[in-house]
């Protein structure tokens, strides 16, 4: 169960790792856990995700101008500032597509 939600894109690794780590905590099985917690899921709500990076872009203009000037690299940073905005529950695949359109503008 728990490799086909990450599998699928429903939950990130972070999400899995940290459902069995409250799993193993309560002596629970997983399936219970992941239920009690909410079932959480992998943010692809791109509207969303678009207002936080974009809140982010304007954050740090001197990262956007480096990467504007050929840093590609950069994206990791952007990327990590929106997984840790979103609390790790940004879909990361969804995420660098939004940045890289909008970083390319």
């Amino acid at each position: 169960m728990s490799a086909d939600l990450v599998e699928s894109g429903s939950i990130s690794g972070k999400m899995l790792k940290d459902l069995y780590d409250l799993s193993f905590g309560r002596g629970k099985d997983f399936a219970k856990v992941y239920d009690e917690q909410g079932r959480p899921v992998q943010s692809s709500d791109t509207s969303a995700l678009e207002k936080i990076i974009d809140e982010i872009l304007r954050a740090n203009p001197k990262q956007v101008e480096q990467y504007r000037a050929g840093k590609k690299t950069m994206i990791g940073f952007f990327v990590g500032q929106v997984m840790k905005a979103s609390k790790g529950q940004a879909n990361p695949q969804v995420v660098n597509e939004l940045l890289t359109k909008k970083l390319e503008a």
